[in-house]
């Protein structure tokens, strides 16, 4: 099952680089604003994940820069997740605002949330 997995994550790797959304464009004053609105948010994922490419690729198509914490590759975001998030689920986006910090679970809904912020 591991071989499986690895090779469908490798396609679907190959599959993203080849097909990679265009960003929208933006001055570099727009774009600092909207970088500004998407302070305090970091999305953990894991890079062959099917339901973090989505949200990655909408995040591209939408100009969107915010930190992204691969769960795999570093294992002290794993354990925030779970300790802080409550589940090992990905794509989760972890929404700090001020003292208050929210996870998000479900692509959809990550989705939803970045196009509103930045629209």
């Amino acid at each position: 099952m591991k071989v499986i997995r690895w090779i469908l994550g490798r396609v679907i790797l190959l599959l993203n680089a080849v097909f990679s959304p265009k960003s929208i464009k933006r001055s570099p004053d727009e774009q600092a604003a909207v970088d500004q609105k998407l302070q305090g948010l970091h999305l953990y994922q894991l890079a062959a994940c099917p339901f973090c490419v989505k949200v990655r690729r909408a995040m591209k198509r939408n100009g969107i820069n915010i930190g992204l914490r691969d769960i795999k590759a570093q294992p002290e975001f794993l354990d925030e997740l779970v300790s802080e998030g409550g589940s090992r689920k990905v794509p989760c986006l972890r929404i700090s605002e001020g003292e208050n910090v929210k996870w998000l679970y479900e692509s959809n809904d990550i989705i939803r949330y970045l196009e509103q912020k930045v629209a």
